[in-house]
């Protein structure tokens, strides 16, 4: 593996890049440069073009370069923990892409490019810890999207495109001044003091008529101030359009920062 040089960052030569590559259990080209000293995203990486999985987390990385997305061989990437404050438009040509964590930086919402509309491919993106209060309204268009984490931002409004987010299962806003919404347009806010919970986001088309008649009986008791045994000590948070049959989800955010990702077989 390269040395570390220091305030000057890590020499990542081609030669030592293909050297470094691993395969997978299940097939996949795999390139971990993660706490090597990185300050600049290495040129050299452009040349692999049968990289699959690209794991860079936890250097100094400040900037990606603008022809990021000629990467398009990338299912994975991992960039967590660096300085990232802004995102190239070109990250939008990373169809393939599955996987995105971009957890622990320094972005800006105004640093995120409408273009990230554009990764409909993408099941799971973490963008938690960073300085976000809004994000792209292309973003809609990630009809694969399955989790999210957006805790540890700036949020006081659950984003709109969320809500219409089919086949999102996990949603991660632990530690955000989030303001919740309620089906009379109520607004509930929540205390600064008190940390935020993961939620399980489930579409009403996705349960059964059982569950679907439970959750909507255990939301009219809110409504009306009740809630039963079940609501005595916590309330539960509604979403327009979508129910919560499980409000408090026991994942732990180092779950969403280091996180062990099972791919499924490539036959």
């Amino acid at each position: 593996m390269p040395k570390k040089k220091g305030a000057k960052g890590t020499k990542l030569t081609l030669k030592i890049a293909k050297k470094a590559i691993r395969m997978t259990p299940d097939g996949r080209h795999r390139l971990t440069l993660s706490n090597m000293g990185i300050t600049i995203f290495p040129k050299c990486l452009f040349k692999l073009t049968n990289l699959d999985e690209l794991d860079l987390s936890r250097n100094s990385i400040q900037k990606l370069p603008d022809n990021i997305g000629n990467c398009s061989s990338l299912r994975f990437l991992d960039l967590h923990s660096n300085k990232l404050e802004a995102l190239p438009k070109s990250i939008g040509n990373l169809a393939g892409l599955t996987h995105l964590n971009l957890s622990n930086n320094r972005l800006i919402s105004a640093g995120l490019p409408s273009s990230l509309g554009c990764l409909t491919s993408l099941k799971i993106l973490n963008l938690g810890m960073n300085q976000l209060d809004t994000l792209p309204p292309s973003m809609e268009a990630l009809d694969s999207l399955q989790e999210i984490g957006l805790f540890d931002n700036l949020f006081i409004h659950l984003p709109e495109f969320v809500r219409g987010l089919r086949n999102l299962t996990k949603l991660n806003m632990k530690r955000t001044p989030l303001s919740y919404v309620q089906g009379d347009g109520e607004e509930m806010q929540k205390e600064n003091s008190e940390p935020e919970e993961h939620v399980y986001l489930v579409h009403e088309s996705s349960l059964c008529r059982t569950c679907f008649k439970r959750c909507k009986d255990q939301e009219e008791g809110l409504m009306r101030g009740g809630g039963g045994d079940a609501y005595e000590e916590k309330r539960i948070r509604t979403y327009k359009g979508l129910l919560v049959p499980n409000s408090v989800a026991t994942v732990h955010q180092d779950v969403w920062r280091i996180r062990k990702v099972e791919h499924m077989q490539i036959k």
